[in-house]
């Protein structure tokens, strides 16, 4: 009973101190389709991922009806980080749908146009505002109308103490007339957070002491942006985080504890978990209840570790290795510059092979694919009204004998009145690149694995070509570092498909990482050498670009975007087939909106693939 009278009490009193409109409410996915299009056509960044911000406390002053409910201690706020673009999870501060729409849109705009992202909170909001009116001067008038109104629900919600009375003037002559303010906030104090500006960046504390070798300061990187990615897959919420020195411990628990309430006092605990890998459920939510995670090193090096997955296989097992050393660009997002000769490409043989036959489940559908590509082969065509030939073109002749301007034109080249058989030449090339990672050792469906259903679409993608007469090769790819990047050859475009070919079909094998870009670029390099008017580079993965070390996150994305620019700018036609189904939120920046294509049922793909190829060389 008491349970339940506390349950009503506490919904009461909650919904009588919310200030919000739920009924106008309007939530981030609503709007975040149009909003990274949004974004990018107001001059900001494509590669960066609109997510939801987290609820951060603010510290401001609450009335008594929110203090005795809990509620309004903490807001979300807008900011923008290197790979991020981070927006309130929902927004219902206005009574209209339309406002608070009008509030998302502001809020795109203020972060396209932030021009001092060094300068102090105050100043650098009044800046970007008034270099986005300068840009937008259409948007004056509803910029006004959206202060007035904010700044009148401010008052009804927040009531200044006679310390923040001053800021609360600053703040709202700042917003009416931006850069009029030119002295910057005193944030000592809490100030309750202004909904239509950037959120002010906690201050970072110093960085840690400097790691024992670069190698290891490299992996703890990308074990962080791992779990960042991790998480952006969850779509949770990211608090902020922070370098902060090691403590050391004395108490290490001291807990203090009341009927009525509970206090306690929090200080690091050190616990080794050297052999245990798997992670803490209940780590991700606790996670989400801070506002600011602290990252330390302890000092130990993350070189030291074994991790015998990714040991590259004994040279006796291993395949052979045809080409190593051959080196290629890499594309520093952040400097905005190549990093010349840094990847390592090696080009491999699968070593234990011998005549392979077609599996037998794949008959039907290899001769069905066979007779449809056999239509594709050059085919005998007559020619009409040719200069020389076999045979007399008689309504040529008649055409030359009664038309003037024929024999006019017949005085200075040969009379064309000849027919003549030609064959007509398919000039094109094409090259399909496959991801082997170690991710297609995944099943599908608890039944066959992402690298069976490879393997099979490699089969019967042969087939088909081989049964059109275009030229055409094969190539599977994984990578170890910048230094093994693990190409391997299944058919080169001087082999004619044959038995040894499927044989290395039959030996492909989940791999280890995707460093795209530098699989692109080679891919790149042995189809620019055929001399085909149209070349295809086809590419089939099943996620996007990783390694082991920086190559994460939107470095790798963007190192593989520049690769595929480059094949373009090189004649070439770069197109990919995927089977993940995130891929929407990167395959666009990186391939255009119709260079990819997304494979839904991966178990269709072997069927799908000869489908695409004639779709894409039909032209």
């Amino acid at each position: 009973m008491e349970e339940t009278v506390g349950a009503w009490w506490d919904k009461i009193v909650s919904k009588l101190a919310y200030s919000g409109f739920t009924e106008a409410r309007v939530e981030l996915h609503e709007v975040a389709p149009i909003a990274a299009i949004l974004y990018q056509a107001l001059g900001g960044d494509a590669g960066l991922q609109i997510q939801s911000g987290t609820a951060r406390q603010h510290g401001a002053r609450l009335g008594w009806l929110q203090r005795i409910a809990g509620i309004g201690e903490r807001q979300e706020g807008s900011w923008r980080t290197e790979r991020e673009l981070f927006l309130p999870s929902f927004i219902d501060y206005f009574p209209s749908k339309e406002l608070n729409r009008e509030l998302y849109l502001w809020l795109l705009i203020l972060l396209a146009h932030d021009c001092e992202p060094e300068a102090p909170w105050l100043l650098r909001n009044q800046a970007a505002t008034l270099n986005a009116l300068q840009h937008l001067p259409a948007f004056q008038q509803r910029y006004q109308d959206l202060v007035e109104c904010l700044l009148q629900l401010r008052q009804q919600v927040y009531q200044p103490s006679e310390k923040t009375q001053a800021i609360e003037l600053q703040i709202a002559q700042a917003l009416r007339h931006p850069g009029s303010v030119k002295l910057p906030l005193e944030l000592s104090v809490g100030i309750y957070p202004v909904i239509c500006w950037m959120t002010p960046h906690p201050p970072a504390k110093a960085a840690p002491a400097p790691r024992p070798t670069a190698l290891d300061q490299q992996e703890n990187q990308a074990q962080a942006q791992n779990q960042q990615e991790q998480k952006q897959d969850l779509s949770r919420k990211k608090p902020q985080a922070e370098h902060t020195d090691m403590p050391e411990p004395k108490s290490p628990f001291m807990l203090l504890f009341r009927a009525e309430s509970l206090f306690s006092w929090a200080e690091y605990v050190k616990v080794n978990r050297d052999l245990d890998e798997d992670d803490n459920p209940d780590a991700a939510r606790a996670a989400e209840d801070l506002d600011i995670l602290s990252i330390a090193n302890d000092g130990k090096s993350l070189a030291s570790r074994l991790r015998f997955d990714l040991d590259l296989p004994a040279e006796a097992e291993d395949d052979l290795i045809l080409t190593e050393g051959l080196r290629y660009p890499e594309w520093d997002f952040k400097k905005q510059s190549y990093r010349e000769h840094y990847a390592h490409v090696e080009l491999m043989l699968a070593r234990h092979t011998e005549q392979e036959m077609l599996p037998v489940r794949l008959h039907v559908l290899s001769q069905k694919l066979r007779r449809q590509f056999q239509c594709l082969q050059p085919q005998q065509t007559l020619l009409k009204a040719q200069a020389q030939g076999d045979e007399i073109d008689i309504d040529a002749c008649v055409r030359f004998l009664t038309e003037p301007s024929q024999q006019a034109h017949a005085r200075t080249t040969l009379p064309q009145v000849y027919t003549a058989w030609r064959r007509q030449q398919r000039d094109l090339a094409c090259l399909l690149l496959a991801d082997l990672s170690m991710s297609t050792d995944a099943a599908v469906d608890n039944q066959q694995r992402i690298i069976d259903v490879i393997r099979d679409s490699l089969y019967l993608f042969s087939e088909a070509l081989d049964a059109s007469g275009d030229k055409f090769a094969l190539y599977g790819f994984s990578s170890v570092r910048r230094h093994h990047v693990r190409m391997h050859l299944l058919k080169g475009f001087d082999e004619r498909y044959s038995g040894a070919i499927r044989a290395r079909i039959a030996e492909i094998k989940p791999g280890f990482y995707t460093r795209m870009g530098a699989a692109v670029r080679h891919a790149s390099a042995t189809l620019q050498l055929q001399s085909a008017e149209r070349r295809l580079l086809l590419i089939l993965t099943d996620g996007k670009p990783n390694d082991l070390d920086h190559y994460e996150g939107r470095y790798g994305i963007e190192d593989t975007r520049i690769a595929i620019q480059e094949a373009r700018e090189a004649g070439l036609i770069p197109f990919c087939v995927t089977v993940d189904d995130g891929a929407q939120d990167y395959l666009p920046h990186l391939f255009g909106a119709n260079g990819f294509t997304i494979v839904k049922h991966i178990n269709e793909l072997p069927t799908i693939l000869p489908r695409l190829y004639v779709q894409l060389t039909s032209h």
